[in-house]
């Protein structure tokens, strides 16, 4: 496994990359944050993660630094790199959502295909020694073949979202085969818990059932997603950044894996809110509507590659998850 003396994460005030930064803090690396700030969500969960980094930072005694900037912004990034030199890159920072992206195209064109030319740009020019980068379970659109395998052929996005993921995997495999980069990409499943996005489902129906507001349902509830939480997502991130591909010279042979982070226990959406319900000791008011342009159906992760590269295996099972999501949002909203 490899050790690195400065690790550059992407994305570093978001609900993975903030996570991860404080994994990394506490193994003793030096670690460098990027992150916009934008206001996609509320930017005060942003700054209130960051402020956590800081104080693990100073306990821990490890090196943090943070810098705002946009991955798109490739002057401003190139003094970052060439003042920090990182051996390891996480790319964290995207344009997320999936209904975002039918109303404000361009903001993924923008972050996930322009900004992530930078990234792998910059990768290149200073050599860094390992990339991982963000993808997707949504790359999987159409796909009606359970569980999703890395082996399936994922050339049916149902959102423009998911286009700009699968191009991700695109522009890594040529630069990878190319300029002989070891470089990971990560297609993460439905991640859940204390922290998380407000703009995901579990946030949505969390501060719903707490409120007392209706929440809505699509498909009629007839959706299943592979909800993982966030600690198991963090760990299989954190080994596979410390296991880069191997380089060699032959040319049939590209240092580029995908990998699946997920949980390997699909469940419907019904059953996700039935157990919320039972943590907030408090029923939902269900409005039960036709499934969402850009939706899927169902999600459903084959992590058994993800096994045998770093050993990975879920340990949070959906009942714990949910009550630990629940015991953070009384206290952080409450």
């Amino acid at each position: 496994m490899e050790k690195y003396s400065v690790v550059l994460i992407t994305g570093a005030a978001g609900f993975i990359g903030s996570s991860l930064v404080k994994k990394f803090l506490n193994y003793g690396f030096n670690v460098i944050g990027i992150d916009n700030i934008n206001d996609y969500y509320d930017v005060n969960l942003k700054k209130e993660r960051l402020k956590i980094i800081d104080s693990i930072s100073l306990n821990k005694k490890s090196s943090w630094k943070f810098f705002n900037a946009s991955i798109e912004d490739k002057n401003k990034l190139d003094q970052i790199f060439k003042k920090c030199n990182p051996q390891l890159v996480v790319n964290l920072a995207a344009q997320a959502g999936v209904r975002h992206s039918i109303i404000n195209p361009s903001d993924y064109t923008n972050s996930n295909l322009i900004g992530f030319s930078v990234i792998l740009e910059l990768c290149k020019t200073y050599e860094v020694q390992h990339l991982v980068y963000a993808s997707s379970s949504s790359v999987y659109g159409a796909n009606k073949e359970f569980p999703f395998s890395e082996t399936q052929k994922v050339d049916t996005p149902l959102s423009y979202y998911a286009a700009t993921k699968i191009s991700n995997e695109m522009m890594a495999n040529s630069y990878s085969y190319i300029h002989n980069m070891s470089i990971t990409g990560l297609r993460y499943f439905t991640v859940y818990g204390p922290w998380g996005r407000p703009d995901m489902a579990p946030m949505i129906f969390a501060k719903n059932i707490f409120c007392g507001d209706p929440i809505t349902v699509f498909n009629y509830g007839k959706m299943q997603r592979d909800f993982t939480f966030i600690t198991d997502i963090i760990e299989g991130t954190f080994l596979c950044c410390l296991k880069p591909p191997t380089k060699n010279n032959s040319p049939l042979s590209i240092p580029h894996k995908i990998f699946n982070i997920g949980n390997g226990q699909p469940i419907e959406l019904l059953k996700f809110i039935e157990i919320l319900e039972n943590a907030f000791s408090l029923k939902a008011k269900k409005i039960l509507k036709d499934i969402q342009p850009g939706d899927v159906e169902k999600t459903y992760a084959d992590t058994s590659s993800l096994y045998q590269w770093v050993g990975y295996k879920p340990k949070v099972n959906i009942e714990i998850g949910i009550k630990k999501f629940v015991d953070w949002f009384l206290q952080y909203y409450g």
